[in-house]
């Protein structure tokens, strides 16, 4: 019988995170670590890529870095080459990376809206693709987690055109790939969050006429009544990628204080 503990074990196994130096990315990177697992980092900003990895070093993390986004599919197959090369094996995915761009699509340029599904959607699609790949070959299964938003479930006012429909895209990725690869034991879920703190994020957490505002229309639709923090969408990335969700596949978890139960 499985205990408690064992269930959340992630000892030994290898992970491949994008978006590494973000605010989720990171937080993830030091809990996984936390826990034991093998990392592969991978982000476009190679500095903070360094110091990240620097630091979970020499707090006795296996780790090794990829400077690289998913854009293209040789990007994408480097971040897993070198998590087997580092590790031996890929066991876990978070692909955390991607961008969003505000304007009303009267006035938004095709090129960034391709830029945001490039970013959002293909970026995804071809870590999947290349994991996939791996995990297939290796045939022991394996649990992949892809950050959506409520956005992808939501409308929004304010310029969303791009954004809304990529994370909406996210979502059904997630659930055509656990249809596709459940015979293969290899998991899919998204995690769905609401506004959590992050460089681009910061404005709405500061006491500012603009931040004061947006805040607190946004607290009127959540429950709990705060903003997330990048620490509250780690435990249930560590549940998806855990043997305690080993019958879960195809799902979206809101990780939204309930705003979206409003």
């Amino acid at each position: 019988m499985n205990t408690a503990p064992s269930l959340f074990q992630l000892e030994g196994q290898s992970v491949v995170i994008t978006g590494a130096t973000g605010a989720l990315g990171s937080a993830a990177a030091r809990a996984l670590a936390s826990a034991g697992a093998q990392l592969t980092l991978a982000g476009g900003n190679a500095a903070e890529l360094a110091k990240l990895e620097d630091e979970l070093k020499k707090a006795g993390a296996e780790v090794v870095a990829v400077a690289r986004r998913p854009v293209s599919a040789a990007d994408a197959e480097a971040m897993v080459t070198a998590a087997v090369a580092a590790h031996g094996k890929l066991d876990l995915v978070l692909s955390a990376s991607g961008m969003n761009v505000v304007a009303p699509i009267t006035d938004m340029p095709v090129e960034r809206f391709d830029a945001v599904m490039d970013a959002n959607v293909r970026g995804t699609w071809l870590l999947c693709q290349a994991a996939g790949r791996q995990l297939i070959k290796q045939g022991t299964g394996g649990s992949v987690v892809l950050v959506s938003s409520t956005r992808g479930r939501l409308g929004h006012p304010a310029g969303y055109s791009a954004y809304c429909p990529s994370k909406a895209a996210i979502d059904l990725l997630a659930k055509t790939l656990a249809a596709e690869w459940g015979p293969k034991n290899i998991r899919v879920n998204v995690i769905a969050p609401t506004v959590f703190r992050s460089n681009l994020t910061a404005w709405m957490y500061e006491d500012t006429e603009k931040g004061n505002a947006t805040r607190n229309a946004m607290l009127s639709r959540i429950p709990l009544g705060r903003l997330a923090e990048p620490d509250d969408l780690v435990g249930p990335i560590m549940f998806f990628f855990s043997q305690a969700s080993k019958f879960c596949t195809g799902q979206v978890l809101y990780l939204d204080g309930g705003y979206t139960a409003c």
